[in-house]
């Protein structure tokens, strides 16, 4: 399913005991040279007033009360067993259970989505966020590559890989697809902070805290970030 190897989790050749003094200060100095490029660009960049962003809004962090939840739910299975051929009908449920808290059947769907078509990009991309939620990390990532590969201009793609590669201690290669993701959507608070997650998880609580104040500038409200800056105001 996936173009190139599963990567595997690996250690930083910096964080090794036996590493000298100054090769692992330099590697600490590079490390955040990554998320660095990321906020310059992102910071220099011009947006929309009132941009909306999908991925927070729809997937990530949704905010639905129960009734509404279920009336979404019941909504969503009326529409799949009324069109059970169409691949998107199956997305929508899926997402619906996902919302519901129920992951296998949210799967489930998803995948009988990819059984109508084997290149449908939100099935994928749904299918990959539950995966990285329940840190089936490697899954998710198989799902992120296969994402990018049918469509590389959606940042989506790009975002989730980002999402499972930082989960899996892998720096450069979640600041690598963040960068891309940032391309494809400049400024946009979900990928921005994505890129403080990855400051945090290095232990660089200052720029972390830089970052999310970045986020909140674009969109003030931003829960996500503002946890952030909670999480990180306690060390």
């Amino acid at each position: 399913m996936q173009a190139h190897e599963q990567p595997h989790n690996h250690k930083q050749e910096a964080q090794t005991e036996n590493a000298p003094k100054e090769r692992m200060k330099k590697t600490k100095k590079d490390r955040f040279n990554w998320w660095q490029t990321l906020l310059i660009l992102t910071m220099t960049l011009v947006v929309a007033v009132g941009a909306s962003y999908y991925v927070s809004n729809k997937y990530l962090w949704p905010k639905y009360d129960m009734d509404r939840l279920k009336q979404q739910l019941e909504s969503a299975k009326t529409e799949a067993d009324a069109k059970p051929n169409d691949p998107k009908s199956h997305v929508d449920l899926g997402y619906a259970y996902f919302l519901n808290e129920d992951n296998d059947k949210a799967i489930n769907e998803y995948k009988i989505a990819l059984d109508l078509d084997k290149n449908y990009f939100n099935a994928y991309f749904n299918l990959g966020l539950v995966y990285n939620e329940e840190n089936r990390l490697n899954d998710a990532i198989k799902m992120a590559q296969k994402a990018t590969e049918i469509s590389p201009k959606d940042y989506k793609g790009w975002l989730l890989k980002g999402m499972s590669f930082r989960k899996l201690k892998m720096y450069k290669d979640s600041i690598k697809a963040l960068n891309e993701a940032n391309r494809l959507m400049p400024a946009n608070t979900d990928i921005i902070y994505e890129v403080g997650l990855v400051a945090e998880d290095q232990g660089d609580k200052k720029n972390a805290e830089e970052i999310y104040k970045t986020a909140l500038n674009y969109d003030p409200m931003y829960k996500p970030a503002l946890d952030g800056l909670k999480r990180v105001a306690k060390n």
